[in-house]
């Protein structure tokens, strides 16, 4: 399976936005692939306005998260892979999701361990044999 970021990004930015509050990103700055404005980065980090009257041409695909916006008054193409999206939440209420580093695809792309062939067998309580039925009339 592919990874559920993207779409938890979009459904909890479209919540946000549906309850009229203002979306931001937290995003790992450090991660491969980001072009974000580096001076307003903090350890590591940047929070990102992603509302509709902050940003335009808002691309939340599964691939990229991309906008255009101005920053300093300098117009800049954004881009953030989501993997790199650390967080999405409401500036008003902190209300949102914040995603850890087992929400990754793994390499062999399952996004899961993968199973085990030979699952360990559950402890048997002391004392006890195997259960056993028995007909009660």
């Amino acid at each position: 399976m592919i990874s559920s970021r993207p779409y938890l990004i979009r459904a909890i930015y479209e919540w946000i936005v549906d309850n009229d509050l203002t979306p931001y990103l937290l995003v790992n700055a450090e991660a491969p692939n980001v072009t974000i404005p580096e001076q307003y980065i903090q350890d590591g980090r940047i929070i990102l306005n992603v509302s509709p009257q902050a940003v335009r041409d808002l691309d939340l695909s599964n691939d990229w998260v991309m906008f255009n916006a101005r920053f300093g008054g300098v117009s800049m193409e954004v881009s953030v892979p989501p993997p790199a999206v650390l967080a999405v939440y409401a500036k008003e209420n902190g209300r949102g999701m914040v995603f850890s580093d087992d929400d990754e695809v793994l390499d062999d792309g399952t996004g899961t361990e993968p199973p085990d062939d030979n699952p360990p067998e559950p402890p048997t309580p002391p004392g006890k044999g195997r259960p056993s039925l028995r007909v009660v009339k």
